[in-house]
């Protein structure tokens, strides 16, 4: 007797249509993605299409949104990589209602709403707070590196950056010589000379100004050399502040006097600046920085985030700043704001931090307004105090966090956010930006923040309802 398998036949013909409700399971994520979207308001990318309906027709903002949602839960933030997954994926095909994006018109979304799309952290934060799990009488704040859409061999001195830019127009120089020989070059083109010929080229110069105004402008320049021009820029601009500065000071210690009252006793120390700067820019992605991390050194972002008990992510922001040094109030003010923008009443009370975010004047300015701050002076794998920080508030937190209290309350930290960056980086590898500039990261670091939060609402309703 032969052997007895189900026929394979892909050459069957579907006599109905397929059921996208019958790819799923009724309770699989993609399905929660798409009603969490229609919760939102998404006013704010309907404002850029014209009301009137003219022009040829966009991909619905509300499908492309749940698109990037998904594919940013799913660990892909490559546009080329989701226009795959339209195709090859069952789930993508059902966020994408069998439609098939492409590549280039993800990226242009995601550019063209980068402010937008910034903005869903709060409004899934709002989600979140309508199933009770935004309860922020503890918050820990912590950061971490994530790579850069750049390379640090892309990393140029000042005098490197200038004599790249002499040897670029030493080289147009020689092929406009090839092109137009003895001409100016700027001269009338053929096309220009008759009537008709000029009003095509108006025309078409024309239709392309208003579509270059759709778009958004780039924060970083694509072009090489624009982008050497601007690193230039920049390099002469914090010479320009370090010379401005060292005056200042000199002048300051020739008039000041010190906290008692009495006038310096000395001139300042002479000192010369240096006569070109002797900053260094990465000319691919201007705004990152060489970032230290515990594997060596790498070009990147410190992001930053803020979360509570549940492992919520409260505020997000980017710091283009390797230390976490500074950073303590202003992720505080930005837990503030967000919370505020989802309509949610209550304050921190406590707020924890590793030692890297001890900054006294900080520190105090959030006591001043109420809260409690628990943050260690000295690092985990530091034996022994650091040199002149005795006495005082040093001494004064060291004894708090010895307490049961203070010392069970700042051992929650580790547990509260560290799971977050474990989640987008490790579980999700979510690694690397694909975009350049410090707003288009911040928009990016906002929306991976909040696929993280929007995992944790899916899995808290799933188990709440028992499955």
């Amino acid at each position: 007797m032969a052997q007895s398998f189900i026929a394979v036949d892909r050459d069957q013909v579907l006599l109905m249509p397929p059921s996208l409700q019958e790819w799923l399971p009724a309770d699989h994520y993609a399905w929660f993605v798409l009603a969490s979207v229609e919760q939102m308001d998404l006013s704010a990318f309907l404002a850029g299409y014209r009301p009137d309906g003219h022009g040829r027709p966009a991909h619905d903002p509300a499908l492309m949104v749940a698109l990037l949602i998904y594919a940013y839960s799913r660990g892909q933030c490559s546009s080329r990589g989701i226009e795959r997954e339209c195709v090859e994926n069952v789930a993508f095909r059902v966020i994408a209602a069998n439609q098939k994006p492409d590549h280039a018109t993800i990226a242009r979304f995601r550019r063209r709403h980068e402010t937008a799309l910034a903005e869903l952290f709060t409004r899934v934060l709002e989600l979140c707070a309508e199933a009770g799990l935004v309860k922020v009488g503890v918050i820990a704040i912590d950061g971490s590196k994530l790579s850069a859409n750049a390379s640090q061999e892309s990393t140029r001195g000042y005098e490197q950056i200038v004599r790249e830019l002499m040897d670029l127009a030493e080289r147009t120089d020689q092929e406009e010589d090839e092109l137009y020989g003895e001409r100016r070059g700027d001269e009338l083109p053929e096309a220009l000379i008759t009537r008709e010929g000029r009003k095509k080229v108006l025309a078409d110069a024309k239709r392309r100004l208003i579509e270059r105004r759709a778009e958004q402008q780039r924060p970083i320049p694509k072009s090489r050399t624009e982008r050497l021009k601007e690193a230039k820029r920049r390099l002469e601009e914090e010479h320009e502040v370090h010379c401005e500065a060292n005056r200042a000071y000199e002048q300051w210690r020739l008039a000041g006097r010190m906290k008692d009252g009495r006038r310096f006793g000395s001139p300042p120390k002479p000192y010369v600046p240096p006569e070109l700067p002797d900053g260094r820019i990465n000319i691919t992605d201007l705004d990152s920085g060489s970032m230290k991390t515990l594997r060596g050194h790498m070009q990147g972002y410190n992001v930053q985030a803020a979360s509570n008990e549940h492992q919520i992510v409260i505020a997000a922001e980017v710091s283009v700043a390797a230390a976490d040094f500074g950073s303590l109030e202003p992720m505080v003010i930005a837990t503030l704001r967000e919370l505020e923008g989802a309509g949610v009443s209550a304050r921190p009370e406590v707020v924890l931090a590793d030692a890297g975010y001890w900054h006294q004047a900080q520190m105090q300015n959030l006591i001043n307004h109420g809260m409690s701050v628990l943050i260690p002076p000295d690092a985990a794998n530091r034996k022994g105090a650091r040199p002149g920080w005795e006495g005082g508030y040093y001494d004064h937190m060291r004894r708090v966090l010895a307490t049961d209290y203070g010392g069970g309350l700042y051992k929650r930290r580790q547990a509260m956010i560290e799971p977050v960056f474990a989640d987008t980086k490790f579980n999700r590898k979510l690694i690397r930006f694909m975009r350049r500039g410090r707003s288009a990261v911040r928009s990016e670091w906002r929306l991976m923040t909040a696929t993280h939060n929007l995992l944790k609402l899916h899995k808290h309703q799933f188990a709440t309802t028992g499955g």
